[in-house]
């Protein structure tokens, strides 16, 4: 029996990978890497880039993107009836393909994609652009930002350069590139709607760390099967790994959500590095500052982060910052809601000093602090 399978990981969100089920009755980082040349689009001599449309990006950027196909088994009950009485007699085993995309991101083979891709999978096929066909291995994953690596064995592979997520704004147009449906190597285009969109769809992280949600928004039309492909900018730059769609019947309806690329790379660096992520932590309980928390405070602008708590001995508190103070930047970068805040210490790891500026009975402040991991120092934590 074949079909179509898509987890439901909110009101209106769907993650966007294919599946098909056949049942059976039997029991380094992720940086430039010397090989083939990145996919980059050519610059006028002003070194403004043509974008008076996509053709270009599009043929230097498609090779960059990969089919995933995921076998993974599911072992459900086996009953029989007998003489009116329900017998188990074991186990049956099912096993589903899934469908996915994927991001090249070194000429010698490492791929990113989205962790709900990959998570389950027994055996990993990647499909290249020449319709080359390879096995794949997990090299790691990170179920709080819902990125994986994986690894091809190959050399002198196209692969897509990382672009600066931080750097992009609303309205600039983008394509987004993956599988859609099974149907290899779509690309379509759009803009960036918002940046800094918390969703609260990535809800099984590991128990001791928090999801980081930071995505961009965008118009690009996406579908089942594009998890885990690319977002990239007017330059063919990977700003974006696609992840969910807001939808009400799982299907494209306008809008769609990428991890920012600068996540991404700290993320499948991390990964290739030491098969762990390294965060770095604050170590605060914050509120976004509206009209209601700065009734209730006293704050005098609509900005920044109330902190509520302290982490006790974290790196807030050994910075010196209290209840009621009001952070207004992290490593010099404005934060006004949760998601921004966590996206930029998303970037450090534990031992990183980053300045915090707050407020604080209407004066302002900066403090050096020292992240932290989750462990509450700064050592190195591996798999």
């Amino acid at each position: 029996m074949n079909g179509n399978r898509c987890l439901c990981m909110g009101v209106m969100l769907l993650w966007l990978t294919a599946a098909g089920c056949n049942a059976q009755g039997v029991g380094d980082d992720a940086a430039v890497v010397a090989g083939a040349a990145p996919a980059r689009v050519e610059e006028e001599k002003e070194g403004r880039l043509l974008e008076r449309d996509f053709t270009d990006v599009a043929a230097a950027t498609i090779d960059g993107v990969v089919h995933i196909k995921c076998e993974m088994t599911q072992l459900t009950p086996l009953y029989r009836s007998f003489f009116g009485f329900i017998i188990r007699e074991g186990v049956q085993r099912q096993v589903y393909d899934a469908y996915g995309s994927g991001v090249i991101v070194t000429s010698d083979g490492y791929i990113l994609t989205n962790n709900h891709v990959v998570q389950d999978a027994e055996r990993i096929t990647v499909t290249l652009n020449d319709r080359r066909e390879l096995a794949a291995r997990l090299v790691g994953n990170d179920p709080a930002t819902d990125l994986a690596v994986i690894k091809v064995e190959a050399e002198g592979l196209t692969y897509i350069p990382f672009g600066n997520s931080d750097a992009v704004r609303v309205g600039e147009p983008v394509l987004a590139i993956g599988n859609p449906f099974n149907l290899t190597s779509t690309v379509t285009s759009g803009i960036i709607s918002a940046k800094a969109r918390n969703m609260h769809i990535i809800d099984n992280p590991r128990s001791n760390e928090t999801p980081l949600e930071s995505f961009l928004q965008t118009d690009a039309a996406v579908n089942s099967g594009n998890s885990g492909g690319a977002l990239v900018n007017a330059r063919g730059e990977l700003v974006g790994i696609v992840t969910a769609i807001a939808s009400g019947n799982g299907n494209y309806i306008g809008y769609s959500f990428a991890i920012p690329s600068n996540i991404a790379m700290k993320v499948g660096g991390d990964l290739q590095r030491y098969g762990y992520v390294q965060r770095g932590y604050l170590g605060v309980q914050v509120t976004e500052v509206d009209a209601e928390v700065a009734r209730q405070t006293g704050a005098r602008d609509l900005k920044g982060l109330y902190v509520g708590a302290v982490n006790k001995g974290g790196a807030a508190e050994k910075a010196g910052l209290r209840q009621g103070d009001i952070i207004v930047r992290v490593a010099g970068k404005e934060v006004n809601t949760f998601a921004e805040m966590t996206e930029e210490l998303g970037l450090f790891n534990p031992g990183d000093e980053v300045d915090v500026d707050y407020v604080r009975d209407g004066h302002s402040h900066t403090v050096k602090a020292m992240l932290l991991n989750s462990n509450g120092n700064t050592k190195v934590i591996k798999r």
